[in-house]
């Protein structure tokens, strides 16, 4: 069985699979203040649990946050005695970068980059809805030529509360109008159906620029949340779409 792990800025995602089927998805939040082996206590603990511990034989890691990538690689070869594979502009990939600097791109979007491929019709963009809300568009030849990136709903929503007086913290949620009778749901509205707006606009400028239509594909925590107000935006949710990245490459450069 394979360990994949996709640190994220807010959280992290673990998968487990055994050959081609993901049989076991966690979450942890992604802390730089915890150690080894507070991290290496949590996956022995989540692992032995599941009786997994003693199956896991290979082990991947992607990461935005460089600080917890070298942390998560020390906890899996401390308390699984697995050596894990570190993803990277330099691994092996089923795509090629073709950006003016390769070494700026994030692990996690080679990594959604690289599923898609595998999995769907090219040319092909990849919205991520994070912390931040990513695309990442490949081409016909499988080229992953660039991409956009958009502050999140989450950033949206802190930002408004944190930087004005009277506005509130609130839960992210699918608005049911677009005029707000309230401070909540007007917030709700600015902000998801706000978004809803920039992501049909930005598809449609890329798709421009590729000179056709192209398969979208939008994954991560609130893909769902925009898929009731953009259903006809996507063509596939696919929220473990980078944790099946991650497991593709693994395959490529587990020798």
């Amino acid at each position: 069985m394979l360990l994949v792990i996709d640190i994220g800025n807010t959280n992290t995602s673990l998968g487990i699979f055994d050959r081609d089927k993901l049989i076991y998805t966690f979450n942890l939040s992604s802390d730089i203040k915890k150690t080894v082996d507070e991290y290496g206590i949590s996956l022995f603990a989540l692992l032995n649990y599941n009786n997994l511990t003693k199956k896991i034989k290979g082990a991947i890691v992607s990461s935005v946050v460089p600080q917890l990538c070298e942390t998560y690689k020390l906890a899996v070869e401390k308390y699984l005695a697995i050596k894990p594979i570190s993803l990277s502009y330099k691994s092996k990939m089923p795509i090629k970068l073709a950006l003016d600097n390769n070494k700026e791109i994030g692990a996690d979007r080679i990594a959604n980059a690289s599923a898609v491929v595998k999995k769907y019709k090219l040319p092909a963009i990849v919205i991520d809805f994070g912390t931040a809300t990513t695309f990442d568009i490949v081409d016909k030849n499988s080229n992953f030529i660039g991409g956009i990136i958009a502050p999140g709903l989450k950033i949206q929503a802190k930002a408004l509360s944190q930087f004005t007086s009277k506005l509130p913290k609130l839960k992210i949620e699918a608005p049911k109008k677009a005029i707000g009778k309230d401070t909540i749901s007007a917030m709700l509205s600015g902000i998801v159906l706000g978004h809803k707006s920039m992501i049909e606009a930005m598809v449609k400028n890329c798709e421009k620029e590729l000179g056709e239509k192209a398969t979208i594909v939008a994954t991560g925590g609130f893909s769902t949340i925009l898929f009731e107000n953009s259903a006809k935006t996507f063509d596939y949710i696919d929220k473990n779409l980078t944790l099946t990245g991650l497991k593709e490459l693994y395959n490529l450069n587990k020798e």
